[in-house]
């Protein structure tokens, strides 16, 4: 009798669901629904946020974005409906992003204050929690591809300057010149914040790239400690990402960025802070980060969305929103994307606009840039 009923109890938790979802569409739609067992290739890219209002592109710049944007987004998608992994997926896209100089990433990195290019990448696998990173690169000429080499060819998770760069030659990655990564778009992006700022303060109060290290006279100034880290928000992050589901039901993220234009005294993003940047688990989704990278690790923006849905429950979309709202609370902005496990997107930002593209349920490409 016990049995029996135990018996029919199970049969009732299982037909419930599906007799209130018989109720909204046939059952050859309920067949096809999301699980672990049958995940749907997912595929979204970014290549960064920040002030992008409708009219600031002229048409042939737009198209130039968005014809850059499909065709990363569809490489991506094409490797997974050929069985390749979300990590091999992941790869594929960045590389394609950071070939281009249209994005703040490889070769279209933008300049420090003392007029160099320092690139930063993260990846992550979901199966495992591998993941990689490097920061402070020089020459490295795609760092999505030295970040993955960090995570599956050393004991290391992160890896930065000079010693990371000794560890791409040692496994044949490809280094270049310096000044492959030069473009004048950039360069003339960090001359006009140089001239705004001797516009904006009294020279004795600025220090030049020659004299970084010299302390200005602050007795009299107010601080403005916005100034020194970031550029104004007037300037767009161009930092490029992407997150995928693959056929084995496997996540995987990676980041990719040139950094600040203007940046100063080191500093690192969140790019390559796993957690903050870069997020990817299995039990719950992956993220790839854009913005304002202080305000991104102290939230710790990947890992954030992942708990939300691992111990709330709480939808993907949903879950990227909360985050973003509490980057906004302290004063950042910026953007995400992110895929769950079953194959759900939720894209997320807090700024004008944000380059990004993603595979839809019907396997067709959809690339967005304004709200």
């Amino acid at each position: 009798m016990k049995k029996s009923l135990s018996c029919l109890l199970a049969v009732f938790l299982f037909a419930a669901p599906l007799l209130t979802l018989a109720q909204k569409g046939s059952f050859a739609e309920i067949k096809q629904l999301q699980s672990p067992q049958n995940p749907r290739l997912g595929f979204v890219i970014h290549g960064g946020a920040g002030v992008i209002k409708r009219g600031s592109l002229s048409p042939e710049r737009e198209a130039e974005y968005r014809k850059k944007l499909e065709e990363a987004v569809l490489a991506g998608y094409k490797a997974l409906q050929d069985g390749k992994t979300s990590l091999d997926a992941v790869e594929i896209a960045i590389r394609i992003l950071e070939d281009s100089p249209l994005f703040n990433a490889g070769k279209g990195a933008v300049f420090t204050n003392d007029g160099k290019n320092e690139l930063d990448a993260s990846i992550m696998n979901g199966k495992t929690l591998a993941a990689g990173a490097v920061a402070g690169l020089h020459r490295v000429k795609n760092p999505i591809t030295l970040a993955r080499a960090v995570m599956e060819k050393s004991p290391h998770v992160m890896m930065i300057s000079d010693g990371a760069e000794k560890f791409a030659a040692e496994q044949r990655i490809e280094l270049v010149d310096p000044k492959y990564f030069f473009t004048q778009e950039r360069w003339d992006d960090l001359q006009r914040i140089l001239e705004r700022e001797k516009s904006n303060s009294p020279k004795s109060q600025v220090p030049s790239p020659k004299s970084e290290n010299e302390k200005p006279n602050t007795k009299n100034q107010k601080q403005n400690p916005k100034s020194e880290i970031r550029n104004p928000k007037s300037e767009k992050y161009g930092t490029v990402g992407a997150v995928a589901l693959d056929k084995d039901g496997n996540l995987a993220a990676g980041t990719s960025t040139g950094g600040m234009t203007n940046k100063r005294f080191g500093r690192v993003g969140d790019v390559p802070i796993i957690g903050a940047g870069t997020f990817a688990d299995n039990d719950s989704c992956a993220v790839s980060a854009t913005g304002w990278g202080e305000f991104f690790i102290r939230v710790g923006v990947g890992r954030s969305i992942a708990t939300l849905m691992e111990y709330r429950a709480l939808p993907i979309q949903q879950a990227a929103d909360t985050t973003l709202a509490k980057v906004k609370t302290l004063g950042g902005d910026g953007g995400v994307i992110a895929i769950d496990k079953f194959g759900n997107i939720g894209i997320s930002f807090n700024s004008e606009g944000m380059y990004r593209a993603y595979i839809d349920s019907s396997g067709k490409p959809v690339v967005e840039i304004y709200k």
